[in-house]
């Protein structure tokens, strides 16, 4: 508000009316600059949050607000990335929106192989991971998913009991097995 009062005449800068006045505007410029920080925000699907509905009606994606807004994200990206030749490149870029760059793709007897090399387990959004995948992959070919699960010869010295009794047992090889 200072700033505002500044820029009157002196005779006016004590004035109690002129206070209030340049005190609301000063409010109004606040408000007007914290809306145009949340727009800039809202242009940028990482940092999007009531933003990322327009994403998902633009590229016909249903809007579910139950999901958090990281796996939403995920979602618009992948559709993004989805377009174009299906490629090793392609089925990487989409998988990656889930994965953060964790997944390896490789070709075998007609089929897709998408191994997940860092999440432990099934990672818990597979399920858009596997709908994404499916969107943009031709009807013909199969798609497995391979995980990776934590081994007792994995883990022997470099975990605690205390440590090791913390993990879900779905972590562990054994605790779900591949599927289409």
């Amino acid at each position: 508000m200072n700033r505002l009062m500044a820029y009157l005449p002196a005779y006016e800068q004590n004035s109690k009316l002129f206070e209030y006045i340049m005190g609301a505007e000063t409010n109004q410029f606040n408000d007007y600059d914290t809306g145009i920080i949340d727009l800039d925000q809202q242009l940028s699907i990482d940092t999007a949050t009531w933003g990322l509905s327009i994403y998902e009606e633009e590229l016909g994606i249903p809007t579910d607000i139950q999901k958090s807004y990281e796996d939403r994200r995920s979602i618009i990206k992948s559709k993004l990335r989805g377009s174009g030749k299906v490629d090793r490149t392609l089925i990487k870029s989409v998988a990656d929106a889930w994965t953060n760059g964790d997944v390896e793709i490789s070709f075998q007897d007609d089929s897709i192989h998408v191994t997940f090399t860092s999440v432990k387990g099934t990672p818990p959004n597979i399920d858009d991971v596997k709908k994404g995948l499916r969107d943009v992959m031709p009807a013909h070919l199969a798609i497995l998913y391979e995980y990776a699960y934590l081994l007792i010869k994995d883990i022997n010295q470099i975990m605690s009991l205390a440590e090791l009794q913390q993990i879900k047992l779905d972590k562990f090889a054994g605790g779900e097995s591949n599927g289409k």
